[in-house]
């Protein structure tokens, strides 16, 4: 019998990966845009590498082929450009790169609910949503959560599994990062059931406006899950894996624009709310094998007791002066209770964590952990200076460079400069007797004789100033330093020098009326 051969291109792909590559308000001014050049986050370099990348290779790693990178329409020419060039197409070879963009601006920002209904068309089966600013351990693998939700969601009919990670305290010492270049992550409760690992409640700002001092959790969930945990150690990844009903789920949701602050939240009220589930159930169900399976894993030995009494309640909250006090809301309602026998399916929200001693995992979402990140591949790597002999022509024997300190190609280093526990970037110049201490300097860049930096980032194309001094400084690409100049813990935007000039314009305009109307009366 011939069975035939199937081509690849016909075979139906499990998953689709949804890339989500913002403007990175977060991090202005190094995403400010320079002139009429946009400089994309997803664009900005990590070690050298574009931070797009690595969650790109993640996903390439975990077998999933296709997928859908969104992006504004005025980075969308920047971003084709480096998935399609040389290096990329190599590095990438096996992933089909369907790229969309979508009308934004800094001011007008678009939230990712919106963005997943607009390419809804696009999601015709379960999906993983991933922001481009996740960089990854190698001891967390993509298909730890693949396989995670592929168990969930065929043995009980869970819809969904999230990421959580714990974050590291770097203890940077004297080189912390100052409070002037903004807020670090904030702080977000969350509560879990460790035995079945499922997320059950995730604090939103609507929560703490009603009262930040109390967290309120339904007896209905209690009921269904006694020996629930809280914690705040963890930050939330925005790595969603989900079934493609969730997407119908959403549609009928129109007024949330936030998945991470509304809908999420929302959706894991579902799996224990029965006003919820009753008018959702159909809609986040889809066909599964989960009744043969639920009934199996009922009468399992090793499947955990989920409808144990709440009187056997055990409540650990993780010790945090954010916390507060716990309030429960009153006895369980009509609404609030659950039949489960009836369930077809649990809607569950599964929940994976990666603790902090496992590795090292973050999001470059604002100014801190984008410096942090660089500073960490830094003690990872394992040399310094370029490994092309043309490259490493370019910098002078008598430049001192530590070990811990990575040089870009095309970078010329002049005589007598220090640079330590730093990343420059490509095709930049840096001057005579330059000391630069624990920088991160992206492309093109240019420091004079004599310049200090120390803590700083500049954007690409920034130009320092013989003898200038910038001391925990974020520069915009294009910034201009002008020699002799010193600034402290300061964000230096374009407009910031653009405007002196100006301002000396119009009071040379002035002296020159002020010349003439005099050497008028002098005429006359």
């Amino acid at each position: 019998m011939d069975f035939g051969v199937v081509s690849p291109d016909t075979v139906t792909r499990e998953f689709l990966a949804v890339v989500l590559a913002g403007f990175g308000n977060e991090l202005v001014p190094l995403t400010s845009d320079h002139g009429e050049e946009p400089c994309p986050k997803a664009l900005l370099p990590i070690a050298n590498n574009p931070m797009l990348g690595y969650p790109l290779s993640w996903i390439e790693q975990s077998g999933v082929k296709n997928v859908l990178l969104i992006c504004p329409s005025t980075h969308r020419a920047a971003i084709s450009h480096y998935i399609h060039s040389d290096s990329s197409s190599t590095s990438f070879s096996s992933l089909r790169i369907d790229l969309q963009s979508y009308d934004e601006s800094h001011d007008l920002s678009i939230g990712t609910c919106t963005l997943l209904r607009h390419f809804s068309n696009r999601i015709t089966g379960d999906f993983i949503l991933v922001p481009c600013d996740f960089i990854t351990s190698p001891t967390l693998p993509l298909t730890r959560l693949l396989n995670k939700f592929r168990v969930n969601s065929t043995s009980d009919g869970a819809i969904a599994t999230a990421c959580w990670f714990e974050g590291q305290n770097l203890n940077l010492g004297k080189d912390a990062i100052p409070d002037e270049w903004g807020s670090s992550h904030s702080v977000v409760p969350m509560v879990w059931d460790e035995s079945t690992e499922t997320l059950l409640h995730i604090c939103t700002p609507d929560d703490d406006d009603r009262n930040a001092e109390e967290i309120e959790l339904r007896m209905a969930l209690l009921s269904k899950y006694p020996r629930t945990k809280l914690t705040s150690k963890f930050q939330d990844s925005h790595v969603y894996v989900c079934r493609r009903s969730v997407l119908d789920a959403l549609q009928r949701k129109p007024h949330m624009d936030s998945f991470r602050e509304e809908f999420f939240p929302w959706l894991c009220r579902v799996q224990y709310q029965r006003t919820k589930r009753g008018k959702y159930e159909h809609v986040l169900d889809s066909n599964t094998n989960n009744l043969s399976q639920s009934i199996a894993l009922r009468h399992s030995t090793l499947q955990p007791n989920m409808h144990d009494h709440v009187k056997n309640l055990t409540f650990s909250p993780t010790a945090s002066p954010y916390l507060g006090n716990m309030a429960l809301s009153g006895p369980p309602s009509a609404t609030d209770s659950e039949d489960d026998d009836t369930a077809s399916a649990s809607l569950r929200i599964g929940v994976v964590l990666h603790r902090a001693r496992d590795g090292y995992v973050a999001r470059a979402n604002n100014l801190q952990s984008f410096l942090a990140l660089n500073r960490h591949f830094l003690a990872d790597n394992t040399y310094s200076l370029p490994t092309d002999p043309k490259d490493r022509s370019l910098i002078d024997q008598k430049a001192t460079i530590s070990s811990d300190s990575m040089i870009g190609e095309s970078t010329r280093i002049e005589e007598k400069t220090s640079i330590k526990k730093s990343v420059i970037g490509r095709h930049c110049v840096i001057g005579k007797m330059v000391k630069i201490t624990g920088c991160v300097l992206m492309d093109h860049c240019i420091i004079a004789d004599g310049a200090k930096l120390d803590g700083s980032m500049l954007g690409k194309n920034t130009k320092v100033g013989a003898k200038s001094e910038l001391i925990r400084c974020i520069t915009q690409a294009g910034y201009e330093v002008m020699s002799g100049e010193s600034y402290r813990h300061e964000k230096l935007d374009v407009s910031d020098w653009t405007a002196a000039p100006e301002e000396n314009e119009e009071e040379n305009e002035d002296d020159e009326e002020d010349d003439m109307s005099e050497s008028g009366e002098d005429s006359s």
